[in-house]
């Protein structure tokens, strides 16, 4: 790997990081005049945390855009450069969006970009990990249960669907899911986790 070649993927992270670091359920709730996102419910900025206000536009809409943010920062990379471009550039914008430049390093915990990113990087692995947090979801209606089902199968899904070129980053992404939820985990062990669409 050539020295221009490394600065052009460095380039690639720092726009995906600056891509994923845009805080878009801030924005929903400032556009739809919810309140400060970050003294609602459990504090967050991510869609379930918006969907507390009870405004399931808003919560749909940072949904779609946070996922949004990993898929199109893959698939720009992928289009300019190659599949390795394309796999910094999903976990620089999953990165940006826990850890926000605009907003002080604090941000969300990732599983809407994650999934997005999954999405453009393996897409049958991607719909699989969908469907995961989906089902569980509709089966025990809590978000966080959902997500780290989802991420915990994702590297199984990659592996299966014929993608093991993105397994390390999806393990080094799917862990940072669980990292991002420890609070979450020990709540759902003590059973105090609360459900979809119920105040923190």
């Amino acid at each position: 790997m050539t020295e221009f070649s490394l600065i052009q993927l460095g380039l690639v992270g720092l726009a995906a990081y600056g891509l994923g670091s845009v805080p878009f359920g801030l924005v929903m709730a400032r556009l739809f005049k919810l309140g400060d996102l970050r003294s609602i419910g459990s504090g967050n900025i991510g869609a379930t945390n918006v969907l507390r206000t009870g405004n399931k536009l808003a919560a749909f809409l940072t949904l779609c855009l946070d996922a949004g943010k990993g898929a199109i920062a893959v698939l720009i990379a992928r289009a300019l450069f190659d599949d390795k471009a394309a796999q910094i550039a999903g976990g620089a914008a999953f990165l940006g969006h826990c850890f926000p430049i605009f907003i002080g390093f604090k941000g969300g915990k990732g599983v809407a970009t994650f999934l997005g990113t999954l999405l453009a990087l393996a897409w049958p692995a991607g719909i699989a990990a969908c469907a995961t947090w989906a089902l569980v979801a509709g089966i025990f209606r809590i978000s966080s249960l959902s997500a780290l089902v989802a991420a915990l199968l994702s590297p199984v899904f990659v592996v299966i669907f014929g993608y093991p070129n993105t397994a390390l980053v999806t393990v080094i992404l799917a862990a940072l899911i669980f990292n991002r939820h420890h609070a979450n985990i020990k709540r759902l062990l003590a059973g105090t986790e609360p459900k979809i669409g119920q105040k923190s």
